[in-house]
């Protein structure tokens, strides 16, 4: 006789699929309309970007795992890259962070992150490494993919999904209500935002011990 999943293994299988949950280093997140959290991260390169020198520019940061399926969901479909060229094209700043510790799933050296650059055909500023999960703390981050925008004045703007569909399928992005990219297109052109904060999916942000 096979037993029914008991509530345990379901909410188990349920997390591992999609988890919007509270990593459990993580700090609360930001607030809109509030300064923004500094940070100062290496880059690919070694070079240290911090974001109050970015100020009098639009910044992005997109939270990413190369092996995680919602990541791939948007790099394999050119959906992300699209994306990062349509911002940059226009000044935007646009930092991919990586924040898995060494030993977690979606770890990058700065030179895996150079070639994974170029194998994807990505177009980010620059990709920060955040080993011992600074920035995600700072900026709450749960989920790979997760978007932020901040304004010029360093002030936050946007957090939360790329899109509205939570799947790991190519063919659902046409479909989607694309709450970054109308974000971003809406502070490109002086409008506000009407969904300023929307909630994120994808796998669980890996967090270095404190």
């Amino acid at each position: 006789m096979i037993k029914p999943p008991t509530r345990r293994k379901v909410l188990a299988g349920t997390t591992a699929v999609v988890s919007t949950c509270l990593p459990r280093w993580a700090l609360a997140a930001p607030l809109i309309g509030a300064p923004a959290p500094e940070f100062s991260l290496p880059d690919q390169d070694g070079v240290v970007r911090g974001l109050v020198e970015q100020r009098g520019k639009l910044v992005v940061l997109e939270w990413t795992n190369h092996d995680c399926p919602y990541v791939r969901k948007h790099y394999g479909s050119g959906n992300m890259q699209a994306l990062q060229r349509e911002a940059t094209r226009q000044g935007v700043v646009w930092f991919s962070v990586a924040s898995s510790p060494e030993g977690e799933q979606g770890h990058v050296t700065g030179r895996q992150a150079k070639t994974l650059t170029v194998n994807r055909d990505a177009a980010p500023t620059a990709v920060l490494l955040d080993h011992r999960s600074q920035a995600a703390r700072a900026y709450g981050a749960t989920t790979t993919p997760q978007m932020f925008v901040i304004g010029p004045d360093g002030v936050l703007l946007y957090m939360g999904g790329i899109d509205s569909i939570r799947s790991t399928r190519q063919e659902d992005i046409e479909r989607a209500q694309p709450f970054f990219r109308d974000a971003l297109r809406a502070v490109l052109a002086g409008r506000p935002v009407e969904r300023a904060s929307t909630p994120p999916y994808g796998c669980a942000v890996k967090y270095a011990p404190i």
